[in-house]
């Protein structure tokens, strides 16, 4: 079995190392590679030059986000794909953000999504561009809808201990998260199985959750006081527009049909086990 990852990014390299360890031969792309940006064992290639490497793939793992154009990868390798005779599965990671708000209200994976925001909206065009080539080729393909992702280097912890972190409250607002090694799990996990046809994924773990809640846990498994609480309206004079728009959308990702398809239960079920696994690997 040989696994292209398209993007070793933050949850692409930790998909090529999980890939690896479970037995994949696994093949990275950088649009720059550079010494040390593939896990050990993964080869690393360039993304423009990448062709070779899908075209020799069974899986294939699309991380990159998309462009105005559309799926960087089927623009620059759809003859690849379309030529590989091994490959028989695909897996997208897209957002949960195609669902847009949902006053906290739940989605599940059957849910029609409704993006509210131009970045999801591409999001779900690169679904249905993916979905159309499947079709053509006959390959298995998982859309993966994936929630805030944090993991080491990139959760509260780190903005506690810079002093930078901020406990916002917004009564009856929640986010739906994912640690990053979950979301490794559960890629490869699906990549194993060869089911058929297309299936809608949610990476999310168990418990959405409001951010003061998670920046108190944290601050609580660092034996610090918790920073005060700020009022959303307060808070929000000084986000950027980018912050803004995570906070304008709230809606709590169910995950059960995920869970059983895959057969899986979280690493990190909550951000509680989370930030403490983040925490423990030092």
């Amino acid at each position: 079995m040989h696994m292209v990852v398209t993007g070793l990014g933050y949850s692409g390299a930790a998909i090529a190392a999980e890939a690896r360890q479970a037995g994949f031969a696994v093949t990275g792309t950088a649009r720059e590679p550079r010494p040390g940006a593939a896990p050990e064992g993964v080869a690393l290639v360039r993304f423009a030059e990448a062709g070779a490497a899908i075209a020799a793939a069974t899986h294939l793992v699309v991380t990159a986000a998309p462009e105005a154009e559309g799926c960087p990868v089927l623009a620059a390798h759809a003859e690849a794909i379309a030529a590989a005779p091994g490959l028989r599965w695909v897996g997208y990671l897209s957002t949960t953000g195609v669902y847009g708000d949902r006053g906290g209200a739940e989605v599940d994976e059957a849910t029609p999504p409704a993006p509210g925001q131009a970045r999801s909206a591409l999001r779900l065009r690169a679904e249905e561009a993916w979905r159309a080539l499947a079709a053509a080729r006959g390959l298995a393909l998982d859309l993966f809808r994936v929630g805030g992702i944090y993991g080491p280097g990139r959760s509260p912890l780190e903005d506690l201990r810079r002093g930078t972190a901020r406990r916002v409250v917004k009564p009856g607002h929640a986010f739906s998260r994912i640690h990053r090694d979950d979301i490794a799990l559960a890629v490869v996990t699906a990549a194993r199985q060869g089911a058929k046809g297309v299936r809608v994924l949610h990476l999310v773990d168990d418990e959405p959750a409001p951010n003061a809640a998670v920046i108190a846990e944290a601050a609580r498994l660092l034996g610090l006081p918790p920073p005060p609480a700020i009022p959303f309206e307060e808070a929000a004079r000084s986000m950027s527009p980018m912050a803004l728009s995570f906070w304008a959308e709230n809606r709590r990702v169910a995950n059960r049909a995920t869970k059983a398809a895959l057969g899986l239960a979280w690493r990190c079920p909550t951000y509680r086990e989370g930030l403490a696994r983040i925490l423990a690997a030092g």
